[in-house]
C-alpha cells in the first residue's frame, strides 16, 4: 500500500472531475478555498460560510494559505491500519482514528467512515461528504486553528461573546450551559458572537486578544427548548419529545443542531476576534441547592478551574514543522496559568441558572465599569 501523502492524493483523485467553482473564505486574516467535485456540497458549504466568504476579487491570485479538497463519493476503502485515537476523560466511544503516513496523517471518522488526508501542503476530504457535511466543515475549522496556533494562540475550551463592547469567555465543564448562556447573552442588541466550543487566547502588551473559528454554534436539545428564539430549529416531533423528557436526561441528550446566527440575531452579528474582558468560569452544578453567584477568583490559587478552560489540540492538530500531535500528549497547564493571570477570571458557581447567570454577568460589566471609571 502507498505510504506518502502525495502518492495517497494523487490516487484518491484520479478520475475526479472537480466543479470549476470553488469556496473562498477569509477568517481572522487567513484565507482557506475548497474545491469539490460536488455541487450540492458546494452550495451548503456557502450558506454554513456566508458570514465569512470572502469578497476579495484577488483573492485567488493574491496568495491563500489554506487549500482544501473534497471529494463525494461513497466510504472509501483503505486498507491501512488504522489506530483508535484516545479520546479525553469523561468522554467515551470511539470516534477518530489515524494512520501515520511517511509525510503525514491518514484519519478516519468511526462513525461515519469520512476520511482525511493531511500534511503540510495537501488536504483532502473523502467519502459521503454531502452527508456528513458537518464533518467537512470541521476539517476546515481544523486547518484554521493550527495557523492560529502556529502564531501562539492558546487552544481552549470556551465559548466567547461581545457584550456592550466587552470581551467575554465562557469555559465550563461538560453539561455547563455554555452555550446556553452564550446565545442568551447574544439577547441583548449589541452583543456579538464569536465562539461556541473553541476560542484561541493570546497576550501581548495590550492585553489578552481572542480569536474565535469560523464555525456556527451546534448545541443541545436543552439550549433550544430553553430560548424562544431556538424552538423552532427543531420540528414540531421533535420538541414534543424533548418537553416530555425529565430535566436531568435533557442536558445529556447527544443530538446536535446548528443555530445559524446572522439568520436569527442580524446580520454582523458575528465576530472574527476581539480583545478580553474576562473569563467566566461556569463551575455551577444542575443539582446544587445553593444561590447562584459570580465572584473573582484568583486563578493561581484555584487551578482545578484550569481544567474547564484548557483543551488538547487533537489528532488534526500539526505544527508549524509539519509534526502531528501523538494522543498521549497531555496538555501542559502552565500557559494558561499564565495567560489566565493577565486576565479577570469570574467563577459562576451554586445552582444553574442560565436566566439568573445573564444577569449577575450584566452586574458584573456594570460594577467593573464603574471601578475603571
Amino acid at each position: 500500500m502507498m505510504k506518502s501523502s502525495r502518492e495517497l492524493y494523487q490516487h484518491f483523485c484520479d478520475g475526479v472531475v472537480f466543479e470549476p467553482r470553488e469556496i473562498q473564505l477569509e477568517w481572522a486574516g487567513i484565507r482557506v478555498a475548497l474545491r469539490s467535485n460536488s455541487l450540492a456540497l458546494l452550495d451548503e458549504l456557502s450558506i454554513y460560510f456566508s458570514h465569512c466568504i470572502s469578497s476579495n476579487k484577488e483573492f485567488s491570485t493574491a496568495g491563500v494559505g489554506i487549500r482544501i479538497a473534497a471529494i463525494e463519493q461513497e466510504e472509501p476503502l483503505v486498507e491501512m491500519d488504522f489506530q483508535d485515537w484516545r479520546r479525553e476523560g469523561g468522554k467515551t466511544g470511539r470516534k477518530d482514528s489515524y494512520a501515520e503516513l511517511s509525510d503525514g496523517r491518514l484519519l478516519r471518522k468511526v462513525r461515519t467512515g469520512m476520511v482525511f488526508l493531511q500534511n503540510s501542503e495537501l488536504l483532502l476530504a473523502l467519502g459521503p461528504c454531502v452527508a456528513n457535511s458537518n464533518q467537512v466543515v470541521n476539517f476546515i475549522i481544523s486547518q484554521v486553528m493550527n495557523r492560529l496556533q502556529h502564531s501562539n494562540y492558546l487552544i481552549c475550551h470556551a465559548a466567547a461573546v461581545q457584550v456592550n463592547g466587552v470581551g467575554l469567555a465562557l469555559a465550563g465543564f461538560s453539561g455547563g450551559g455554555k452555550s446556553t448562556l452564550m446565545l442568551k447573552l447574544m439577547e441583548n442588541s449589541d452583543s456579538k458572537f464569536i465562539s461556541n466550543d473553541r476560542l484561541f487566547l493570546r497576550y501581548s502588551d495590550d492585553g489578552v486578544h481572542a480569536v474565535g473559528v469560523p464555525k456556527l454554534p451546534r448545541v443541545n436539545p436543552g439550549t433550544l427548548l430553553n430560548n424562544a428564539r431556538l424552538r423552532d430549529l427543531m420540528d414540531a416531533g421533535d420538541q414534543d419529545y424533548f418537553d416530555h423528557l425529565p430535566f436531568s436526561e435533557l442536558w445529556n441528550i447527544e443530538k446536535k443542531y446548528d443555530v445559524p446566527i446572522e439568520a436569527l440575531y442580524g446580520k454582523g452579528r458575528i465576530l472574527a476576534s476581539s480583545d478580553l474582558s474576562a473569563v467566566i468560569i461556569l463551575n455551577w452544578r444542575h443539582d446544587s441547592d445553593e444561590q447562584t453567584m459570580i465572584q473573582a477568583v484568583d486563578i493561581a490559587a484555584r487551578r482545578e478551574l484550569l481544567a474547564a478552560v484548557k483543551k488538547a489540540p487533537g489528532p488534526f492538530y500539526q505544527d508549524a514543522n509539519g509534526k502531528f500531535l501523538q494522543d498521549d500528549n497531555g496538555v501542559d497547564e502552565e500557559p494558561y496559568l499564565s495567560l489566565l493571570q493577565q486576565s479577570q477570571v469570574w467563577e459562576l458557581s451554586g445552582k444553574v441558572d442560565i436566566e439568573c447567570g445573564v444577569n449577575l454577568i450584566m452586574n458584573q460589566l456594570s460594577l467593573e465599569t464603574l471601578c475603571q471609571d
